[in-house]
């Protein structure tokens, strides 16, 4: 599990597309906010939830699970319950993507060792939005 600034730093400097798993329609909502922060920052972001495929958010094509996308995910952002987390955890282990960040709130401890053991970095119970201006990362070019 990557704990540390440096290896957090390490993981949003060198991740260009971000699927985002749990996305919320509305403007209001922290998924939303974190979506549209990341593209600002030069992200791509692909937004993913089963409620609302087909709409566009912020630009984007919202899709109905991470199995539909062709393109290499760098890192699987989920905004679901921590009981809801372990499927998405799957998912993106299945999809190949190359990290996993659970936000802020969402904690499973089996379903970060599933990701590990399958190779992929795993970061819990933080958000990248955050941690973007904590850390100063500057943006994706």
């Amino acid at each position: 599990m990557l704990t540390t600034d440096a290896q957090i730093r390490d993981l949003l400097t060198a991740a260009r597309t971000v699927a985002l798993v749990g996305i919320s329609d509305r403007p209001d909502r922290a998924s939303n906010q974190v979506m549209k922060v990341m593209q600002d920052h030069g992200y791509r972001v692909i937004p993913v939830n089963p409620m609302i495929t087909g709409e566009h958010i912020h630009g984007e094509y919202v899709w109905r699970e991470l199995s539909q996308l062709g393109d290499p995910i760098d890192i699987v952002d989920i905004f679901r319950k921590s009981s809801e987390a372990g499927a998405a955890v799957d998912a993106a282990i299945a999809a190949g993507a190359k990290a996993v960040w659970l936000q802020l709130g969402v904690i499973d401890e089996a379903a970060a060792a599933r990701a590990e053991a399958a190779g992929l970095q795993v970061v819990m119970d933080r958000c990248i939005k955050i941690e973007l201006a904590r850390l100063g990362v500057e943006p994706v070019v």
